[in-house]
């Protein structure tokens, strides 16, 4: 019973702690008149994935990598397979042509790149520092595309927080995020030694739900309200963050050996991504059907997740 309130408690200070921290460095960026497209890409993106990147590093240097590389994958699963899923099938999503040519394709390569690197069921710093040095080019090439196409957007209204409020929403902000994530990661453990299941099994399921809900409510929002091409890039940019930033900051500070994330569960990951990007590339659409296939598979996944506990 304890356990299973230190995952509530903990999920409940990481989500807000992430949505202070954002709304923190968000108005702080502004009053230090960085253009909204900038933030958008880096400030705003990055804090939706914190739950995720504050939840894997922890796991990884209290010695459990199996629910660090789980969050991640089962993180992207959930969010390529079920949020888009539930976003097409609340309505329709059309996906911008870049999106589908160089967006999806750069996550498709970057999904394929760790199932790769974790055939040898090690994560070391060598293949760590590859993926973040992957995450920089990402973000220089994505921030050079969106200031040239960000002049009608420069424009931006000033936040409320002065600039001791902002800082003072960071600090705060950030103690959340390290303080849920440590008794979420001790509770979800305690859970699984009492379940008798592996720390895999309980990262790709209870933990990768559980981090995943900003990106949950960010995307089937933006989907409610026309916003489909929102929707997926939060998806992406999502999916992009979990592999290179995250696997890579943490791989660096702690080299991981993977013992209970199989190449089933990597290629379930994988195949998700390329049926997103199948889809996509239907008429720039994620028809309603097709979102309830990605739903239904993620259903079936978890099944079978179960089924072998």
């Amino acid at each position: 019973m304890i356990s299973i309130i230190l995952v509530v408690v903990g999920v409940a200070l990481v989500l807000w702690g992430a949505d202070r921290l954002t709304d923190g460095a968000t108005a702080l960026a502004q009053r230090m008149n960085v253009p909204q497209i900038v933030i958008g890409l880096t400030v705003v993106a990055m804090g939706t994935s914190m739950p995720e990147f504050f939840v894997s590093m922890v796991s990884a240097i209290k010695g459990t990598p199996d629910l660090a590389v789980g969050n991640v994958v089962g993180s992207n699963i959930f969010n390529t397979m079920f949020i888009v899923g539930i976003s097409a099938a609340v309505a329709p999503m059309t996906i911008s042509r870049s999106a589908v040519r160089k967006d999806i394709p750069f996550a498709v390569v970057a999904t394929l790149m760790l199932s790769v690197m974790c055939m040898d069921g090690n994560i070391s710093r060598t293949d760590a520092g590859i993926l973040f040095a992957l995450f920089i080019v990402f973000m220089v090439y994505t921030l050079r595309l969106a200031r040239k196409g960000a002049v009608d957007v420069e424009e931006k209204k000033k936040e409320d927080l002065s600039v001791v409020m902002s800082s003072v929403f960071i600090i705060v902000g950030l103690a959340c995020l390290i303080g849920g994530s440590n008794l979420f990661v001790n509770g979800a453990s305690a859970i699984a030694k009492a379940l008798n299941v592996s720390d895999a099994v309980i990262g790709l399921t209870v933990v990768a739900m559980g981090t995943s809900l900003p990106e949950l409510a960010t995307s089937v929002v933006a989907a409610r309200k026309g916003r489909s091409a929102m929707a997926m890039g939060n998806v992406i940019g999502s999916n992009v963050f979990n592999i290179l930033m995250i696997l890579g900051v943490t791989g660096m500070i702690t080299p991981m050996q993977i013992e209970g994330i199989t190449m089933t569960d990597m290629g379930v990951m994988l195949v998700g991504m390329v049926l997103v990007w199948m889809f996509s590339y239907t008429k720039y659409k994620v028809a309603r059907w097709e979102g309830f296939v990605l739903a239904a598979m993620f259903v079936g996944y978890m099944a079978w997740l179960v089924s072998n506990i």
